[in-house]
């Protein structure tokens, strides 16, 4: 018989330290012009037996981003904004924070971009664009920059996505789920019949569970009864405010499914 309280799903590890590789500098992709004067900088730092030791400390900026990184994917993880700590609304393609604004999300592979110009009817289309610190906006055709525009002469930027790609992306995080039931162990999959997903708090935190058939649902409901002023089982997550949110909409099936109850098939 199953404790609801087990972790259901597998994690990876993430090490502890980074590989042993070569100097980051040596492997940079530069352009011409800073190419030109990296080997000058490099030979004149080489001269008085500095190279060494900037190598050092640009290895020990990259190892300490590296930390930080993994920092804000184990928040990320766990459904909560790397920023305010609060729970995102979370999506297939996008990770939203109603409470700061923070927000994380896809761009189409193939569809590309199109970016509509105030008082201009033809839009400039490119296959990515960048929004750069001075406020411009770049916008990317194949490897190369297409048009630098300022943004306060953009309208809005248009993602065009087709229906391939996005049935293509769900396939692909389809066939990556490894979902387990609550109560028998078995692996299940959202577009089973039966399939159950299920949002409740028996004690302060709220968590979430699979199950793949009707029998599993409801013998993990006999089992663990939920408390008569909660009501987990009846009553909707998004009209109670009686334990900590981890979970919103539980309508959604496994587009929200948060990725601490998701493992890699091996």
């Amino acid at each position: 018989m199953k404790n609801p309280f087990l972790n259901l799903f597998s994690r990876k590890s993430i090490p502890s330290a980074l590989p042993e590789t070569a100097s980051p500098l040596s492997e940079a992709m530069l352009n011409d012009d800073d190419s030109d004067k990296f080997k000058t900088d490099l030979q004149m730092l080489s001269e008085d037996e500095a190279g060494e030791r900037i190598q050092q400390e640009a290895y020990k900026e990259i190892r300490n981003a590296a930390e930080q990184s993994v920092k804000r994917l184990h928040v990320l993880q766990k459904g909560r904004c790397p920023l305010c700590g609060e729970s995102l609304q979370q999506h297939m393609f996008v990770s939203v924070c109603d409470a700061c604004g923070w927000n994380s999300y896809s761009m189409p592979k193939r569809g590309g971009i199109r970016v509509h110009i105030r008082g201009q009817e033809q839009p400039v289309e490119g296959s990515r664009c960048y929004i750069v610190k001075e406020g411009a906006v770049l916008v990317i055709r194949g490897e190369a920059v297409v048009a630098r525009i300022q943004s306060r002469a953009i309208e809005w930027i248009e993602y065009v996505w087709n229906s391939g790609e996005l049935e293509e992306r769900r396939k692909q995080i389809m066939e990556r789920l490894s979902l387990t039931c609550g109560w028998c162990g078995k692996d299940t999959s959202p577009d089973k019949e039966g399939f159950h997903l299920l949002q409740i708090a028996f004690g302060s935190t709220q968590e979430r569970f699979c199950f793949c058939s009707d029998e599993c649902y409801e013998a993990f409901r006999q089992m663990y009864p939920s408390r008569v002023h909660r009501n987990c089982y009846e009553r909707s997550c998004e009209d109670c405010d009686l334990c900590v949110k981890r979970y919103f909409d539980e309508t959604d099936g496994y587009r929200t499914l948060a990725k601490d109850l998701i493992s890699i098939k091996k």
